[in-house]
């Protein structure tokens, strides 16, 4: 068996391997890839599947991936916060789930070279696992915190790296995607994955004057709270419930 593919003729698989490391060596290496510690890239490098059928290759790369994100939230608001003054809070909270959301991300992970230097299963590989948007952000994710962490954690070096590929975004897309409702794009979650039903939200005034209220609201599936939020009004309420459960699906890797 090839590691990608089942060939009848062994030269055809061994032709197969050899083009996709050519590629690999023929890509100009980005500076991300570049680190003093080569075992703390391939471990960022290093998916559960590969270390499932691999046990004795080490760890995943997950606590690194979490670490890459938390990196990711901050820098890319910070980013926005010096080059939008103009923006309230509200847009600018959009604008960063659209700099960084699985797609972009997914987008920074390929033109990096990330893609076929990830270390997967068999199995994931099979399942198209290189071109996976989940796996390729993840990963991108685990390669910034171990590039953080490679650099004596300053994060001078990766602002450094992450603001180019931010700067690469049109401006037109982070606005077309921030400008997407977070109730729609929290209910096709919800369809596409657990439920042809619509969330339900359940909304109540907790507190505030007469002229301005104060609104709490839950978003539930199938009776399971996703999130809450508050607003001034029914409809803010319940559009922070719908980003707080994306904020939390995005924490849980699920989005």
């Amino acid at each position: 068996m090839c590691g990608v593919f089942m060939f009848a003729d062994r030269h055809i698989c061994t032709s197969f391997q050899q083009s996709i490391s050519a590629t690999i060596q023929n890509t100009r290496m980005h500076k991300i890839l570049i680190f003093h510690n080569e075992k703390l890239l391939r471990h960022a490098l290093t998916h559960r599947s590969y270390v499932h059928e691999n046990p004795g290759e080490g760890e995943h790369n997950e606590r690194l991936e979490f670490l890459g994100d938390a990196l990711l939230n901050f820098l890319s608001g910070e980013y926005l916060y010096r080059r939008h003054p103009e923006r309230g809070e509200d847009e600018l909270t959009r604008r960063r789930s659209a700099l960084v959301d699985e797609k972009q991300l997914a987008k920074f992970a390929i033109e990096v070279g990330l893609d076929f230097r990830m270390r997967l299963g068999k199995g994931a590989i099979r399942d198209g696992g290189y071109q996976n948007p989940n796996l390729l952000s993840s990963t991108f994710e685990a390669v910034l915190g171990a590039y953080y962490l490679d650099n004596n954690s300053d994060i001078e070096a990766v602002r450094a790296i992450i603001e180019p590929l931010f700067d690469s975004v049109p401006e037109q897309i982070v606005v077309s995607r921030s400008n997407v409702d977070s109730k729609n794009r929290f209910q096709e979650w919800v369809q596409r994955n657990v439920t042809p039903n619509p969330p339900k939200y359940i909304t109540v005034q907790i507190g505030g004057l007469s002229h301005a209220p104060e609104f709490l609201a839950k978003v539930l599936v199938d009776g399971k709270d996703y999130g809450e939020g508050k607003g001034r009004n029914k409809k803010d309420a319940e559009k922070a419930a719908a980003e707080d459960a994306l904020a939390r699906l995005k924490k849980q890797g699920l989005l």
